[in-house]
């Protein structure tokens, strides 16, 4: 049986600051599931920051957006029709096909592109969230990239955001001397405070906010989690102890164009830094060990989870722009049903 379903499309690509008018929302027809497919139907989507990137034409570690199509993204729903035997009606999925209600896939795509949920014991959003992608990228980045010891001292920013919320959480499970966070604004700072960051800097707040790094932590810092750029990085530099090492994972300062240059970059050298891009998906055989400690860890009460949910496939342009502006508190999401 036909479905009708609602997808946002790129209608053009913002030169700065995206806008609604880059955006397009459509109706298509969904036909019936072909052989070796599965029709599925979205219940969560997920808005990311690395999305503006894609918004681009040009050449990275994903293809960009293709003008007049569907958007792409992570997204949580219930397979509603099935012709494959490795998916059956009412299974939960995560896939690669968010920014649209419903949609028709090879039920054999491996991967992130589509996976069979356990959500007995885990909320399926969470598998956008803290238990997906976002907690994944803190835990490597972490763990893997900055290579977290017990008794190091952690700065993290964006730390109020998806990503920067959990690694605050991780580094403290970890046993890190010290976690810092930087958010802007005063519910994002109490928020922090009460997942149990330790010193918390308000740069909207702060004129300067290499002193109050410096302030934070005196003696110095052994663990940057990157993922504003600016004068958070300049900080960062300022404030690392001699091998420091930074996990380069985003710089949402720069993303829509206009952002400052960097000073400071000579301390690489003198203080023999390692500053080291990522991308989680480079990591993924880690998967099943990120899931088994993620799992316990909430269950035990040890992580929390927040996120901020917008409903409507309508209000997923207006979703994504609240990471920009900072509206955002952990988790951005669209309930889609």
């Amino acid at each position: 049986m036909a479905l009708e379903s609602r997808e946002v499309r790129l209608r053009s690509r913002p030169e700065a600051l995206p806008t609604a008018d880059n955006f397009s929302l459509e109706t298509v027809t969904l036909a019936d599931p072909g052989p070796g497919e599965v029709q599925v139907r979205n219940t969560w989507m997920s808005v990311d920051p690395y999305m503006r990137g894609r918004m681009r034409d040009v050449a990275s570690y994903v293809p960009p957006f293709q003008i007049g199509k569907a958007l792409e993204g992570g997204a949580v729903g219930t397979v509603v029709q099935s012709n494959y035997e490795g998916l059956q009606v009412g299974d939960v999925v995560m896939s690669m096909f968010g920014w649209r209600e419903a949609f028709n896939a090879p039920g054999n795509l491996s991967g992130m592109a589509m996976m069979k949920l356990d959500v007995s014991q885990l909320a399926p959003e969470l598998f956008l969230g803290v238990a997906g992608i976002p907690g994944m990228t803190a835990y490597v980045g972490l763990l893997e990239v900055a290579r977290l010891k017990e008794g190091d001292v952690v700065f993290i920013s964006a730390a109020a955001g998806a990503v920067g919320s959990v690694a605050c959480q991780i580094a403290k499970l970890k046993g890190a001397a010290a976690v810092i966070g930087s958010a802007g604004g005063k519910e994002k700072c109490e928020y922090l405070r009460s997942i149990g960051v330790d010193h918390v800097i308000d740069y909207k707040a702060e004129t300067d906010l290499t002193a109050a790094l410096k302030q934070a932590a005196p003696k110095g810092i052994d663990v940057y989690f990157e993922n504003v750029g600016g004068a958070h990085l300049e900080a960062a530099l300022n404030a690392a102890r001699p091998f420091a090492r930074f996990a380069m994972c985003g710089m949402i300062a720069n993303y829509n164009g206009g952002g400052a240059p960097v000073n400071y970059l000579e301390m690489i050298v003198g203080k023999r830094l390692r500053l080291e891009g990522f991308i989680v998906s480079d990591s993924m055989r880690l998967l099943p060990q990120f899931l088994g400690e993620m799992a316990g860890w909430i269950a035990g009460g040890k992580v929390t989870s927040t996120q901020t949910v917008d409903h409507g496939i309508e209000s997923a342009p207006a979703a994504f722009l609240k990471l920009f502006s900072g509206e955002n508190l952990g988790k951005m999401l669209v309930k889609l049903t």
